[in-house]
């Protein structure tokens, strides 16, 4: 008897149940989904072998949840798309994605296990390593980066990425490549001093990258400002990132000012991890399944506690270094479960210090009692929150790391009532 794990999502509780019963009954495991969320809780937790995905679902649709999985390189089984108002459409857009293949409902009993069978001797697809934009996070600066970047992906002006030291500018260069264009990004800059336009042809039609620019010689900017008068001759959009400030380049005479002038135009601030540290757990998270599912670690978890040491740690070095952090820790760890002892020890390895608090002057008279005291500190505490993540009760919830429950408790108790934005951010 086959030992395959199915994961079987779909909103209408007759259907979950009639697969459930006839992909048992065929010996396979079976676990049910009825939303988006459950299924990628269950995404998390079983490593699915198979999913049977339908595409009208009333959170988020199936299509979605598949553009996710793929753009996040958990796409890793094959995913069988269902729906009962299947169009052509649907069915190319799907397959378009990543999807095995397209069923109909009503599902006849020969097709659903002819196509189940067909899927799982395909096997278990290997992700490609590595984050993609949407796994940076959900933090106000990274959705602005994201509309940043989305603004002004079909335009073909050159992109200057700024930033500290991986902070994430290849993430968002190849979230500007299209689809199906070539993508170049040479790992060397000495060709630019001796043939500067070696790798137009390559990259015709499609898109070069640039990971350090700040560092390049004379002789290699020069050879860089005349790639970038035959870039409309080609079609090549170029993207250029640099970790030290070139207007101070600029000014010292270290840069060439025509070349600045040439590719700051469109310039793009990339934000480090100390400017979203919230998102740090959901990120490492994504890394070790990233990292389970390439079968480069064993199968660990990373405990709650474990996940708000790493939040409240400097990640100088920001995404390679949190990487290296996740793998280090997966592979030494004793216990399936990796805990906060585990990551205190990993950061002492690679000497990693505690973040740096904020604080500010709050003004509550010393001279109250302290329970009063205590209750004025919190109100100007949660106020504070609310007005930064502008309303939206989710991101204050992580923020000050409480339940929505217990924060909307907490704040009926101090009297406030949160208003503003959605939990969406809508």
């Amino acid at each position: 008897m086959s030992t395959n794990q199915i994961l079987v999502v779909d909103d209408e509780v007759g259907i979950r149940e009639l697969l459930f019963e006839i992909l048992r009954d065929e010996g396979y495991g079976v676990r049910l989904a009825e939303n988006a969320q459950t299924a990628r809780s269950a995404r998390k937790e079983m490593r699915p072998d198979l999913v049977l995905l339908d595409i009208w679902m009333p959170d988020t649709d199936g299509i979605t949840l598949l553009k996710e999985w793929a753009g996040s390189g958990l796409l890793t089984m094959p995913v069988v798309m269902m729906s009962g108002h299947g169009t052509i459409d649907s069915a190319v857009e799907a397959t378009r994605i990543g999807a095995f293949d397209f069923l109909e409902k009503p599902i006849s009993l020969p097709k659903l296990l002819a196509t189940v069978g067909k899927a799982l001797a395909g096997g278990r697809i290997l992700p490609k390593t590595g984050l993609a934009l949407v796994n940076l996070g959900r933090a106000r600066v990274i959705q602005e980066l994201r509309q940043r970047l989305e603004q002004v992906g079909r335009l073909h002006t050159p992109v200057l990425l700024t930033g500290e030291p991986g902070c994430g500018f290849e993430v968002c260069a190849r979230h500007l490549h299209l689809p199906n264009t070539p993508w170049s990004a040479p790992e060397e800059n000495d060709w630019l001093a001796t043939n500067p336009f070696e790798p137009l042809n390559d990259a015709r039609e499609g898109m070069l990258f640039l990971p350090e620019i700040s560092e390049l010689s004379k002789a290699e900017q020069k050879g860089l400002l005349q790639l970038v008068g035959k870039l409309e001759k080609f079609n090549v959009r170029l993207v250029c990132a640099a970790t030290a400030p070139l207007p101070a380049l600029v000014d010292d005479g270290h840069f060439d000012a025509a070349l600045y002038n040439q590719i700051s135009g469109l310039t793009i601030r990339v934000p480090s991890l100390a400017d979203h540290p919230e998102d740090i757990p959901d990120i490492a998270t994504t890394l070790l399944t990233q990292l389970v599912d390439a079968n480069e670690v064993p199968l660990r978890t990373i405990t709650v506690s474990a996940l708000n040491v790493m939040r409240n740690l400097d990640w100088p070095g920001n995404l390679p270094v949190l990487q290296n952090v996740v793998k280090t820790l997966a592979l030494t760890a004793l216990n399936a479960e990796i805990g906060a002892e585990d990551v205190s020890r990993v950061a002492r390895e690679f000497n990693l210090g505690p973040r740096e608090q904020p604080t500010t002057e709050v003004g509550v008279s010393l001279d109250l009692p302290l329970r009063d005291a205590r209750e004025q500190f919190e109100k100007q505490y949660f106020l504070h929150h609310i007005r930064r993540e502008e309303g939206n009760m989710s991101r204050v919830a992580d923020r000050v790391g409480l339940e929505r429950t217990h924060l909307y408790r907490k704040l009926k108790q101090l009297g406030i009532r949160p208003s503003g934005k959605s939990d969406d951010g809508a």
